[in-house]
């Protein structure tokens, strides 16, 4: 009968990580904000800044946010498919790091919605490379 039990915790696991994607709390950004606590945005006016996958992240927790970034409205993530203008260089960071910027753009820009529990740093240096251009 335990066996049974552990089963039926196995669908619930896939809505507890995205949970934890969608409600989680991004310290690093509040650290990496150019001094801005989470009260304050992370961009104004002028400024530019972009969010970006930390490299050290666990390739399954950057899949996790590509999955997350890709199915909100008004992220697109042709680019990072087959073919787009971003899907070289073809790794699970340049890929997460192109997704995670459109998210934190659609959502205002703000550090404190960015919502990658650490996985990720907001950057003022644009991370465009070659004909990959990371939107403002």
């Amino acid at each position: 009968m335990k066996c049974g039990r552990q089963l039926l915790a196995l669908p619930f696991l896939h809505l507890a990580f995205s949970l934890l994607l969608c409600f989680g709390a991004c310290p690093d950004a509040r650290r990496h904000g150019n001094g801005r606590n989470s009260n304050q945005k992370a961009s104004s006016g002028g400024e530019n800044t972009w969010y970006i996958a930390k490299p050290s992240t666990e390739n399954f927790r950057l899949n996790g946010n590509i999955n997350y970034s890709c199915s909100q409205k008004g992220v697109d993530c042709k680019p990072i498919q087959p073919g787009g203008t971003c899907y070289r260089p073809n790794t699970i960071v340049s890929h997460a790091s192109y997704a995670m910027n459109l998210f934190y753009k659609v959502a205002g820009k703000n550090s404190w919605n960015c919502h990658f529990n650490g996985t990720g740093i907001i950057i003022s240096e644009n991370p465009s490379i070659g004909s990959c251009n990371y939107p403002m």
